[in-house]
């Protein structure tokens, strides 16, 4: 079943967070969790029975409340989008960026956040490492640390 949860106005984010991390400490029975772009003040939760869906967001802050009625796949599907496929980049790789303002530089990834699709990487050609974020589909690995180490010990 696939509740409508209604948040304060652009806290969505938030909120998503909040109930990833409540139904992983409570081990609720949730299957997925929806912020659709576009749609503000609420997030859609998908559960066995409305009460997981309110234990699940019990004292959680922006969350009002839950609407009575469960939706219907068919009335949310044009709000999603088919999930991307796992981006191959792992902690300490070295990519360059392929857009944005620091294109064409070489940094260290130091941080992944596949839920955001996001990653904070260091720049390696600067006297000072800066850390920046940007979007996963905005670098691409060019060499592996793993690799690097296997190179040494050879």
């Amino acid at each position: 079943m696939i509740f409508t949860i209604r948040t304060t106005a652009n806290r969505e984010d938030q909120v998503v967070d909040f109930i990833a991390s409540n139904v992983q400490k409570k081990h609720l029975n949730v299957y997925s969790l929806v912020r659709p772009h576009g749609l503000r003040g609420y997030v859609f939760i998908e559960t066995e029975d409305k009460q997981t869906a309110e234990e699940s967001f019990h004292g959680i802050p922006y969350a009002k409340g839950l609407l009575p009625q469960p939706v219907n796949y068919k009335e949310i599907e044009s709000m999603l989008e088919q999930v991307k496929k796992q981006v191959n980049i792992q902690k300490k790789d070295i990519v360059e960026i392929i857009s944005g303002p620091f294109i064409r530089e070489k940094a260290k990834v130091t941080r992944i956040n596949q839920q955001k699709e996001e990653v904070v990487v260091e720049l390696l050609e600067t006297a000072v490492p800066i850390p920046i974020t940007v979007k996963l589909d905005a670098v691409k690995v060019i060499r592996r640390e793993e690799a690097e180490e296997e190179k040494e010990n050879a």
